[in-house]
């Protein structure tokens, strides 16, 4: 049996550089953090050579061509994986759509399952740029590349997206106090609702053109939020995120709507510093910058959204159990 753990992730700044349509031009830059809530991928051999996945829709089918899970179908081709295997998908958020990444951290914590199934060890930066490769170019999905790097390097990171597709990654320098201090500042409450992705990015993706001059302002806000967080200047956050999102919901038609437009105003309006819809918009959680003293204040204007307790996360993608009795040949 082998058990992997994936963090989620908030994006502070940046989200929408981080797809080709603009960085192949104009290079992308994003600042965003892993989580302490998880995608667990659990993956056991089996000896009849079926293939069983246990997740919101449950598949037992003959052969990697059968299955309907795209990411379980084409991590398992990519890796020459035939058969022979149980699959189990469980996550700490509701399901697709959550805006915290959770497909790409299932994406990277299915592959580095089924590399560990193999015998392997993996490199964070294999992990992700295989799982690019995985969502991005076999599956077609509109999405960006942020979430595969922050799954499997996790900890709070500046990403580079270079004109060529090379991704270069560094760990923001704010010693282990302060990311307790920022944690303590930050919550997410739950829309509720969750939304399709692809539709809202293939419509960001198709007029990125029309829109290079908000894609520049969010990259510059993103290196901003870099300088402020390193500088432990956490009081600039909150109007970062505000600034952010504001340039954020000018990209596609449906990032936002008047009932998500409420929620923000009624947590600016009970406490809140900024705060942003994370992920492509749409529904998911907002992230809220909130003052400690102020936060009864903000879950009291809040009540009836519910908030889901975190912290942020050092540690990527990671095997927690690992007990093989055959390796597959």
């Amino acid at each position: 049996m082998i058990v992997t753990q994936t963090p989620l992730r908030i994006s502070f700044a940046g989200g929408g550089t981080d797809l080709a349509a603009y960085y192949a031009q104009h290079e992308g830059f994003v600042v965003s953090s892993a989580i302490d809530r998880f995608a667990t991928v659990i993956v056991t051999g089996r000896s009849d050579g079926a293939i069983h996945l246990n997740a919101l829709r449950k598949e037992i089918v003959g052969s990697v061509d059968e299955l309907q899970h795209d990411i379980l179908r084409e991590a398992m081709r990519l890796l020459g994986i035939d058969g022979g295997i149980e699959v189990t998908l469980l996550s700490d958020v509701p399901g697709e759509g959550s805006g915290l990444g959770s497909s790409g951290s299932f994406s990277v914590g299915v592959l580095n399952a089924l590399h560990a199934f193999r015998g392997e060890q993996v490199a964070a930066e294999t992990l992700a740029r295989e799982n690019c490769e995985l969502e991005i170019e076999r599956l077609g999905r509109p999405i960006g590349k942020q979430d595969q790097y922050v799954a499997a390097y996790g900890g709070l990171r500046a990403l580079r997206f270079r004109r060529d597709g090379g991704v270069d990654v560094r760990a923001l320098r704010v010693p282990p106090d302060r990311l307790r201090q920022l944690s303590a500042r930050l919550h997410l409450f739950y829309t509720g609702r969750t939304r399709h992705a692809d539709a809202i990015l293939s419509e960001q993706r198709a007029r990125t053109a029309d829109h290079v001059a908000e894609l520049d302002a969010i990259k510059a806000l993103a290196v901003e939020v870099e300088g402020v967080l390193e500088a432990r200047e956490f009081d600039r956050l909150g109007g970062i995120l505000l600034e952010g999102w504001r340039q954020k919901r000018r990209l596609a038609s449906a990032i936002s709507d008047p009932s998500i437009d409420a929620m923000l105003e009624r947590a600016l309006a009970h406490g809140a510093e900024g705060g942003k819809i994370c992920g492509a918009g749409g529904g998911g959680f907002l992230l809220v910058d909130c003052l400690p003293e102020n936060a009864l204040r903000l879950a009291k204007g809040l009540e009836g959204y519910r908030e889901l307790p975190f912290r942020l996360e050092p540690d990527g993608s990671k095997v927690i159990f690992n007990q093989r009795r055959d390796v597959p040949g």
